[in-house]
């Protein structure tokens, strides 16, 4: 089959996945990475499909809880591609959002991507759909002087994203004229993540 009918061969074979655990601290149930997977894999195995995960873009910060302590914030902007026994394929491109205080941070966020992703791709039936308008956070306002340095969170991940992608350090400097990495503000963080492709493609041209 070509990917548009195992597709659909997927989706008559999902069943329902319903809010099966509970988040301990707030009370309230949700549909778990592992509920979703469970679903999804015989379905998968059965109409010879495979998806593979592709981080086209990520980005971290530092929050501080309702209760000050440290968290750490990383959304992921992942493509999903599906494919079927004949080599056809579709993408599907989503953004996952995490908060951990550890390390785990960005496992959450893909986790998040992925289940998402595959909830709209595959239309998979989930008993009843929480409206986002029905949920709130407490987490403290995220700090208003965009002059403040980063954090040496935010500067060591920047120094291995430069190192990773191949953009000389230096080239930041220049641009916004600092001396080191610490000295970069949070409004200057900010705009060169939102402008990181481009920043690329300019310092290799």
């Amino acid at each position: 089959m070509n990917i548009f009918e195992t597709i659909n061969a997927v989706m008559a074979d999902i069943g329902a996945v319903g809010k099966t655990s509970k988040n301990q601290q707030q009370g309230f149930m949700f549909r778990g990475i592992d509920a979703v997977m469970n679903a999804l894999a015989p379905a998968l195995v059965k109409n010879k499909c495979f998806v593979v995960p592709e981080i086209l873009d990520q980005t971290r910060e530092e929050r501080q809880s309702s209760k000050g302590g440290t968290l750490l914030y990383s959304i992921c902007k992942i493509r999903y591609t599906f494919y079927a026994e004949d080599g056809s394929s579709i993408s599907a491109t989503v953004i996952g959002e995490g908060m951990d205080s550890g390390d785990k941070a960005t496992n959450k966020a893909m986790s998040i991507a992925f289940k998402y992703a595959c909830f709209q791709v595959f239309c998979i039936p989930t008993e009843e759909m929480q409206d986002p308008d029905a949920e709130c956070h407490e987490v403290k306002g995220k700090q208003k002087d965009e002059n403040a340095k980063i954090s040496a969170t935010d500067a060591k991940a920047l120094t291995e994203r430069c190192k990773k992608d191949g953009l000389p350090i230096e080239k930041i400097f220049e641009w916004y004229k600092v001396k080191t990495v610490n000295d970069l503000t949070a409004k200057q963080y900010a705009n060169l993540n939102s402008n990181w492709t481009a920043a690329v493609e300019k310092a290799k041209a």
